[in-house]
């Protein structure tokens, strides 16, 4: 056999690994440029945010018509795609990106963090936690490495978000936020975790209909992570954590949203639940849910033509949730 086209792990739908350690990515591949939408007039652009640490980058986005010196919550954004596939220039979610930054009236980074097999976990989110700090420390007030976030971001609005695997950096970016502290003593204002990537080696209701997905989960987390996590890990697993340790939460509010037809819907549900238990010492602990509607359903080109309306509510809730922190300031 080639050991270039024998299959060492089928990850239908999102790649396969051959043998000679070849990846082929099946989907999350294609790439657009940045510049100004034509739709929503946010202009972005794609900047270095570390050359020597293999080239961690991101893409910025900044609302059209902002008046000079004008600051605006900054929102760090984690991608999905099962920590394998996506990019921070993907057409779906630079497209997210361009509504969200439109509606919001904010200044975003789409962190272009490192993909597994090739870099598997912990790589993601030391890449998620590097683009956090690299984006406060560029809202300092003498000026940072980055003009748009010197001039508009404020380092007293500081949102994380994420869907599905970038939900999950997003969790775990705050909880070391929490722990490590941030730039200047900054503290993250809000936490946007949209269709959290959450497993567990037992089975939660609405996992119960497929008795075979604990072995599918453990075996698809120990691909991402190298083996180096068990399935109950709080990286994967955050209802694994004690309620003690909640409190090292990062973060002043949180939002979560789930779909009705998700498998994960109950561990996000759950998530909010032990939160809001816990000895975690924030003042919002909310959940949005969408009835009728899978995993991630804002994101697909067909999803949001069939349902545009339950898209445009979710991206509204996730838009008050960031605008509340504008009216208090």
């Amino acid at each position: 056999m080639n050991p270039d086209t024998e299959v060492d792990f089928d990850f239908s739908p999102l790649l396969i690994r051959y043998k000679s350690g070849r990846v082929h990515r099946l989907m999350g591949t294609a790439r657009v440029d940045a510049g100004t939408d034509a739709v929503t007039g946010v202009t972005s652009k794609d900047v270095v945010i570390d050359a020597q640490s293999g080239g961690l980058a991101a893409r910025l986005y900044l609302p059209g018509g902002v008046p000079r010196c004008e600051k605006l919550p900054v929102v760090v954004y984690f991608h999905g795609g099962g920590f394998v596939v996506h990019s921070a220039f993907s057409r779906v979610h630079s497209r997210f990106l361009n509504a969200l930054v439109a509606a919001a009236g904010v200044v975003a980074v789409s962190v272009d963090y490192r993909l597994a097999p090739e870099h598997p976990l912990p790589a993601a989110y030391d890449d998620a936690w590097a683009a956090l700090r690299w984006t406060v420390a560029s809202c300092s007030a003498s000026g940072g490495p980055e003009p748009w976030l010197a001039e508009h971001g404020d380092a007293a609005r500081i949102f994380v978000a994420g869907d599905s695997a970038g939900a999950n950096i997003a969790h775990n970016v705050t909880m070391r936020a929490g722990k490590d502290g941030l730039p200047g003593g900054a503290r993250i204002e809000g936490m946007v975790l949209l269709h959290p990537f959450f497993r567990g080696g037992e089975l939660v209701p609405s996992e119960r209909a497929d008795p075979e997905l604990p072995r599918r989960a453990e075996k698809s987390w120990g691909f991402m992570c190298a083996g180096r996590y068990g399935i109950d890990h709080p990286f994967i697993n955050p209802l694994s954590t004690p309620a003690e340790e909640w409190a090292a939460l990062g973060c002043r509010r949180a939002l979560v949203t789930v779909g009705e037809l998700d498998t994960m819907r109950d561990r996000a549900r759950m998530y909010v639940e032990a939160l809001r238990g816990s000895a975690w010492e924030g003042e919002e602990a909310a959940l949005y849910e969408t009835g009728g509607e899978g995993h991630v359903y804002f994101l697909e080109e067909a999803a949001a033509a069939a349902g545009g309306d339950k898209a445009e509510a979710e991206l509204d809730a996730v838009v008050s949730f960031i605008k509340r922190s504008s009216a208090a300031t």
